[in-house]
């Protein structure tokens, strides 16, 4: 364990318990949003954009209006302040003339809202959709971001000159030096495509006005109060007018970060005092939400013939699509990962998040981590390849330790792990073993099929714990003891929002365990403005880490009000970790997390050379989750995460062409079922405590992701002898490499 590391004696955290909500999900009792019904509910429609690029001279909604059901058609000129988006507010609420907002009247993607129609029915609201007539203007498109950037493209928002929303530099060391240090050189050029969150539940919801006039919205999220600060702004209300409530999630993985119905359920809400509901169809989904970014990364790496890297140069270029959404963030964490976990004295990074026509681009599982790591574990393959050496002992030799400076130019935060994620992943796959020569390869037996061919690829990473790069980072808990001699109940309130990751079963857990009870005398009380302070959203695996030391602090204080003979003994506690800052803009000096989880993969694939379909027959996959709080749900968050980046790297191609996307269901976007998931998946789970981390416990949900394309990549190599820089690898990009090689067996 690292030198600063502690083992924490635990009673309730670290057990196996089955989770708080097992029962009513199965059972179909629990309700999503879509479940809900009030009475006298209207039903919504949404008319979207039909232009890519246009600006809108005149939406004619008489016709809908006249339609009888129809109770009122809502555009730009209905909304107070109609702007909004998490990182900046430059998206409207509804497109069109006469909003408070300039700019409001163009449409720069397919995905924009037009007009709100609401009707006594589902069905009326859609045939008076269809009634509605709009005149555009249509406008010049630009739908790759290379060409984006240049002077002579559109320009899509005013205040961003060539469509850059956002540069990263890294400057570190000298590059002259590293070049000359370097006895092998390898360059590469990586593609990675949208990719669709598939959550289960589509955007549903239901906006009225509660008992209290307040304006209430039940909606899937992943942060409570963030939906209530956006929506309070485009009504232009104070936000204790407004409030939010999650049911059930049916998953997010980001998709639901950024607003989808929120804003315009509380809006139609606040217009017409009635109840009004709202459900997508998937098409409408797939066509309204946004996507994983697609990046391109240009990337030149040299090594000693020893084996040590030396230099690293890239320019990695994102596809932030129409409006900000969390680009800016994603690309910062693109550029962190570009580099890997290694330790490398010159680095030159250049790194673009870029406005096109195409859908919104945002967070999704990983954020950004993915696609700088397929560059990044990309390269290390390829540099073990020209070395000779062999790709576990390349990174054994490079991997950052306690102390060393990251791309950054800093230090990691205390309890540096990569090393030993790396040996164990390596020792526990079977695939290698440590000999005095250091790391070898163990032989792999091929199928008596001559068509197909077995390859082992391995992989490493780093993933980040919390907001990162100076963000205002956060978490509230307030813990009610009650009883009178005797403790009777425990009640905690705490926002983290329960997405299917099994968040809620560990607030229950470290709140037991921070008390000192049992888990069945603990009420959780979550996913309501009206009853909790803000926890932060349920995204960069954060929301253990930051909920348990929340909820630590609150207990606490409770327990020693209880001591004080308070009844009911109430602690409310805000956690505030260590802070971070942003990247210096011209050396992308920074300290951009105050914590991090650390993973490796090793993949073993099956490839048929005639068909090009690969199946993924095994995985390992070490990760360092710092304590498990349910080593059960680690397990599943790592099984479900690894399926998840094996639909991205082999399977999901969504098709965009000039902006629109032509394949907006799950017949022709395919996800992995049952029957692609890897024959086994082998959950390696790795326990040395974050120093500041409660229990010692680190957020984990993502990293398994960050390892699965780059490993794959290589076990293909392996198998096939030709490298794949582009993905998804759909079978007929398999041929084609094949074909081109020269080794197509068909």
């Amino acid at each position: 364990m690292p030198e600063n590391s502690q083992t924490y004696a635990t009673t309730i955290v670290g057990q196996n318990v089955q989770r708080i909500d097992a029962v009513g999900k199965v059972t179909g009792e629990t309700q999503y949003p879509g479940d809900i019904d009030l009475p006298g509910q209207l039903w919504m429609k949404i008319k979207f954009s039909d232009r890519v690029h246009a600006r809108i001279l005149s939406v004619d909604t008489s016709a809908a209006e006249a339609l009888p059901g129809v109770v009122a058609v809502l555009t730009a000129k209905d909304v107070p302040c109609n702007e909004y988006g998490l990182a900046y507010k430059d998206q409207p609420v509804l497109c069109g003339p006469g909003s408070t907002i300039s700019d409001a009247d163009i449409v720069r993607c397919l995905s924009d809202n037009v007009a709100l129609i609401i009707a006594e029915n589902e069905q009326t609201a859609a045939e008076a959709r269809s009634l509605i007539r709009i005149e555009y203007e249509d406008l010049p498109i630009v739908t790759d971001p290379e060409l984006a950037m240049e002077d002579s493209s559109p320009q899509l928002h005013e205040d961003r000159p060539n469509n850059i929303l956002c540069h990263y530099r890294i400057r570190k060391g000298d590059m002259d030096e590293g070049w000359k240090q370097s006895d092998v050189i390898v360059e590469g050029v990586y593609n990675t495509s949208w990719q669709e969150h598939a959550y289960l539940q589509p955007e549903a919801g239901l906006g009225y006005i509660d008992d209290t006039g307040r304006i209430a919205v039940i909606v899937a999220g992943q942060w409570v109060h963030e939906d209530q600060e956006q929506i309070a702004h485009a009504l232009a209300l104070t936000e204790d007018s407004v409030r939010v409530i999650y049911p059930a999630i049916g998953g997010a993985f980001g998709g639901r970060e950024d607003m989808s119905v929120q804003i315009v359920l509380a809006l139609a809400a606040f217009k017409l005092k009635r109840p009004v509901k709202i459900i997508w169809s998937r098409e409408e989904s797939i066509l309204n939400h946004h996507k994983r970014h697609p990046v391109k990364v240009y990337a030149k790496w040299g090594a000693t013939k020893e084996g040590k890297i030396v230099a690293v140069e890239g320019k990695i270029i994102g596809d932030g699509g129409a409006y900000a959404y969390t680009t800016n963030k994603v690309m910062g964490n693109a550029q962190l990962l570009a580099s890997g976990p290694y330790s490398v004295p010159n680095i030159r990074l250049d790194t673009y998040g870029v406005f096109t026509n195409n859908i919104p681009s945002g967070a999704f599982r990983g954020f950004g981590g993915p696609q700088g790591s397929f560059a990044a574990e990309g390269q290390m393959n390829k540099l073990a390849v020209a070395l000779n050496m062999d790709p576990v002992e390349l990174r054994a030799r490079n991997v950052l330790q306690e102390g060393d400076l990251a791309s950054t130019g800093t230090p990691l935060p205390a309890g540096v792990s990569i090393d030993k994620v790396v040996d164990a992943c390596a020792r526990e796959s079977g695939y290698w073993q440590h000999t005095e020569d250091g790391w070898k390869r163990l032989p792999l037996n091929q199928p008596d099929n001559p068509a197909k061919r077995r390859g082992v690829g391995f992989a490493a990473g780093l993933k980040n714990v919390g907001f990162s790069f100076g963000f205002p980072e956060q978490s509230w808990a307030t813990v009610e003891i009650h009883g009178g001699a005797q403790i009777d109940k425990v009640v905690v309130r705490q926002a983290g929002a329960e997405v299917g990751q099994g968040t809620h079963t560990a607030v229950v857990q470290m709140t037991a365990e921070a008390v000192g009870v049992p888990m069945e005398m603990v009420h959780l009380i979550s996913h309501d403005t009206a009853e909790t302070k803000t926890s932060g959203s349920a995204s960069a695996s954060r929301l253990t880490f930051m909920s348990g030391n929340a909820i630590r602090g609150a207990a606490q204080l409770a327990l020693k009000a209880w001591q004080s003979e308070e009844r009911p003994a109430i602690g409310t506690y805000q956690y505030r970790p260590p802070p971070t800052t942003a990247f210096d803009p011209d050396t992308g000096r920074a300290e951009p997390n105050f914590a991090y989880g650390y993973v490796a993969e090793a993949v073993e694939v099956e490839v048929d050379m005639e068909t090009g379909l690969i199946q993924v027959i095994r995985v390992v996959c070490a990760d360092d989750v710092g304590h498990a709080v349910n080593p059960l749900h680690v397990q599943g968050q790592i099984e479900g995460c690894i399926v998840q980046a094996q639909g991205y790297a082999v399977m999901e191609n969504l098709v965009s062409v000039n902006g629109v996307i032509k394949n907006p269901y799950l017949s022709n976007y395919l996800i992995p079922t049952v029957w692609d998931v890897p024959l086994e998946v082998k959950s390696v789970i790795l326990e040395y405590n974050d120093p500041i981390g409660p229990w010692g416990a680190r957020g984990m949900a993502e990293m398994p992701y960050l390892p699965f394309a780059p490993a794959l990549a290589a076990a293909v190599h392996e198998a096939t002898g030709i490298w794949i820089d582009a993905i998804p690898m759909t079978p007929d990009r398999v041929v084609s490499h094949l074909m081109a090689a020269g080794k197509w067996g068909g």
